[in-house]
């Protein structure tokens, strides 16, 4: 068992996305703090073993749940099941998500369609369902994993920063308007992070290769997420020179556009 956080014990946190990556170590950290961990993703083998691994570092009981947040009638049936079992959800980790480098004009339209479903439309669905339980009781928290490409896009992300962009407005616009009920949203901005995420994404496998020291822990991103939550947090942005690149960017944005073309175009 891991350090208890009072704030965070027997709180039941429901984590999509959570066989792998970035979703299985923020799953690891808020069992270490002794929630109860609620893991939803499509792998059903690797899920089973993120829940085994959160009891033992809980001491308290996980659950994991087979759902495709891209699929909204497999949403629709599952998040019912999940709070008929488990009980309210004090805090949501949206987590799953995709990501493919591609050319704008090469992209396929069944791509575009899926990446959307997964990251935004999947994203609303399951939000809705959770805050209307949370608006109800006057707590919890929304915690959102968008992408500094959400801030800045550059080549070959056109559709997936476009995914995240969107996740940044709703997550902001969903802010003010569950704020006075008590319910906290963040917004994680994080730049690369070392996961499988890459394996899809980038098809040669070149660019954490090429990012280097700039590329994150996800331990470290899951430490930060896991202790923002039930705290009034607005946004996590990491890496610090990422997050600087960002701000410069809304200052000086057709040195932006330039930069963000040549220098920081590593894919």
């Amino acid at each position: 068992m891991g350090h208890v956080d009072q704030r965070l014990k027997g709180k039941a946190v429901l984590i999509t996305g959570a066989s792998g990556g970035l979703g299985e170590q923020v799953a690891y950290e808020a069992a270490r703090r002794g929630a109860v961990v609620i893991g939803a993703a499509r792998g059903g083998d690797r899920l089973n073993e993120v829940r085994e691994r959160c009891t033992e570092l809980s001491g308290g009981p996980a659950y994991a749940y087979l759902l495709d947040v891209g699929d909204s009638r497999q949403v629709s049936k599952v998040l019912p099941e999940i709070m008929n079992e488990v009980g309210p959800i004090d805090v949501l980790v949206n987590n799953a998500g995709f990501g493919l480098f591609e050319q704008a004009l090469d992209t396929p339209q069944n791509t575009t369609e899926d990446m959307f479903r997964v990251n935004v439309l999947g994203l609303i669905q399951i939000t809705q369902s959770i805050a209307l339980e949370m608006r109800r009781r006057r707590t919890g928290h929304i915690i959102n994993i968008s992408s500094q490409a959400g801030k800045v896009a550059t080549p070959k992300s056109a559709v997936y920063a476009a995914t995240k962009f969107a996740v940044r407005g709703y997550s902001d616009a969903l802010r003010l308007e569950l704020g006075p009920y008590g319910i906290h949203v963040t917004t994680v901005n994080p730049g690369p992070i070392a996961t499988e995420f890459f394996s899809k994404a980038d098809k040669d496998s070149s660019y954490l290769a090429k990012l280097d020291r700039w590329v994150l822990d996800p331990q470290v991103v899951a430490g930060k997420i896991v202790a923002s939550m039930l705290t009034r947090k607005r946004e996590i942005n990491l890496p610090l020179v990422m997050e600087v690149g960002t701000r410069l960017y809304v200052l000086f944005p057709r040195l932006g556009d330039y930069l963000a073309s040549t220098l920081f175009n590593w894919k």
